[in-house]
C-alpha cells in the first residue's frame, strides 16, 4: 500500500515513519507532503491508499485537505495525527469522513491498534 504522510515538520514526518515501522508496517510505500496544498495535490498524483495528516499546516489545513478530497469524490482512507485535540476538531474530522484521530505524542501500540484494520 502507498501511504502519504502530510506534516509541515520534517522531523514529525520522520517520527510517523519510524513509528509505522515499529508498529510492524514497514513494507509500505511512503511518500511525504510538507504542507496541505502539497498533500491535496499528491493525493491526486500519487493515489495513496492512506493519508496520515497533521491538522495545522501552511497553505491548507488537514481538515481542508480532507474536505477538498471528499468534495472531489476521493474516498481515500484519511486520518489525523495531531497535537491539538478538541471535541470540535474530532467532530469536524468525523463528519468530514476521517477514519481516525491520533493525538501526539503517540506510541507504536496506538499505531498498531489504529492501522491494523486499515493496513492488514
Amino acid at each position: 500500500m502507498k501511504i502519504l504522510i502530510a506534516d509541515d515538520s520534517r522531523v514529525m514526518r520522520q517520527i510517523v515513519t519510524r513509528t509505522l515501522r515499529q508498529a510492524g508496517f514497514d513494507g509500505h510505500d511512503l511518500v511525504e507532503a510538507a504542507d496541505g496544498a502539497q498533500a491535496a495535490a499528491m493525493a491526486d498524483s500519487e493515489k495513496p491508499d492512506l493519508i496520515i495528516s497533521d491538522w495545522n499546516m501552511p497553505e491548507m489545513t488537514g481538515i481542508d485537505v480532507l474536505r477538498k478530497l471528499r468534495a472531489a469524490g476521493n474516498n481515500v482512507k484519511f486520518g489525523f495525527v495531531t497535537s491539538e485535540c478538541t471535541d470540535e476538531m474530532k467532530s469536524a474530522a468525523e463528519s468530514a469522513g476521517s477514519a481516525f484521530f491520533i493525538v501526539k505524542p503517540f506510541t507504536a501500540e496506538q499505531f498498531d491498534e489504529v492501522f491494523s484494520p486499515i493496513l492488514g
